[in-house]
């Protein structure tokens, strides 16, 4: 099993394009290492496509981010009008809000509205 090592992605990819320039100008020396140096090359340039599309993607996401932030601000501020629009047609009481999904205007029941008379009694304290 490998080594898990401490370096950030960075510092490897730093380490490793210097291992690769190194190799590349000693291939004369290290003939037994080509067909690995060729794969090395190869994953690193994979490395680079992927690093710079997940920087795209990055990016693109911010993007879709903001807009949908934008899209839910108008859909919010259109959805307050239309529900207003929908009380003015129909009454601010009328039952048929509920279809809407809003609370219609609901008169206190007759528990509710009666209120106790005077204030309420205060327990009595025994010593």
């Amino acid at each position: 099993m490998a080594k898990k090592s401490s370096r950030s992605y960075a510092q490897r990819r730093k380490k490793w394009n210097l291992l690769s320039k190194a190799l590349a100008a000693n291939a004369v020396e290290l003939p037994h290492l080509e067909p690995k140096r060729a794969r090395f090359d190869e994953l690193q340039t994979t490395a680079d496509d992927l690093t710079a599309e997940q920087a795209s993607l990055s990016a693109r996401k911010q993007e879709i981010s903001r807009r949908l932030e934008e899209v839910v601000k108008e859909e919010s501020a259109l959805s307050a009008f239309l529900d207003v629009g929908v009380k003015q047609h129909y009454g601010n009481r009328a039952e048929k809000l509920a279809e809407f999904g809003l609370q219609p205007l609901r008169r206190r029941s007759q528990a509710q509205q009666e209120e106790p008379e005077g204030p309420l009694p205060e327990p009595s304290q025994k010593e």
